[in-house]
């Protein structure tokens, strides 16, 4: 079974998601295949103004989540006119140098929705990733220690990784959803669930919990019966 994640580095609701997307990775571990990918927001998704953007914050963090805190407007810049391509843009290509994990995007979010940091900024989004894959490497002492902020630079601007971007964004709008986080679980028994802006654990566990049900229902119908008659 696999959960394809999709994701907006910059999004508030993919923020509040995170917990969830930790707590099932641990759940499920060692059953469930876990990937996220990107799907990037229309430039008109993005908020106009930071006091536009605070509204948002406020009914997303305090009245519907119940936060403890609100995320930090500081990133917005009315210059770019909802382009933000750059945090999405590090993230995928900090793949190329072994970080497949949650590690880097959760970094440059967290600089951006918890610090306010104008990681719209490609140099900026660049600088945090390098630091961040650089003290994980440290933590795990691996052979090479650093992540070079050129190289990084240079794999986020290459072709390569606009295009992954492009590719993934397009399978999101396949499954006709528009909201993010969303959540794909597919078996190997041809099922599929798609979850589209919920952010809480329950619905989610529930499903890969009758998805696994079913899978093994299956094995054991083929174990005990063998395969299905060809005519």
């Amino acid at each position: 079974m696999k959960i394809t994640y999709y994701l907006e580095v910059l999004s508030s609701w993919c923020h509040w998601a995170e917990p969830t997307w930790g707590e099932l990775k641990r759940r499920y571990a060692g059953r469930v295949d876990f990937e996220w990918k990107i799907a990037l927001m229309r430039p008109e998704d993005f908020p106009v103004s930071r006091e536009q953007c605070d509204w948002f914050y406020r009914r997303s963090g305090g009245t519907v989540m119940g936060s403890p805190y609100l995320l930090n407007s500081g990133w917005f810049e009315a210059k770019r006119a909802g382009h933000y391509e750059a945090p999405n843009l590090v993230a995928e290509a900090a793949k190329k140098f072994g970080f497949t994990g949650d590690e880097i995007r959760l970094a440059i979010a967290q600089a951006a929705l918890r610090e306010g940091r104008k990681v719209g900024d490609m140099a900026a989004a660049v600088q945090v990733a390098a630091k961040a894959g650089t003290r994980l490497r440290q933590s795990q002492a691996t052979a090479r220690q650093e992540l070079d902020p050129k190289k990084l630079r240079q794999a986020a601007e290459s072709k390569a990784v606009a295009s992954r971007i492009a590719a993934s964004t397009a399978e999101f709008h396949a499954h006709q959803i528009n909201q993010r986080p969303a959540f794909v679980l597919t078996d190997a028994i041809g099922d599929k669930a798609v979850f589209s802006g919920l952010v809480r654990i329950e619905p989610l566990a529930a499903t890969i919990d009758a998805m696994l049900a079913d899978e093994a229902a299956y094995a054991a119908h083929q174990a005990h019966h063998g395969a299905a008659p060809k005519v």
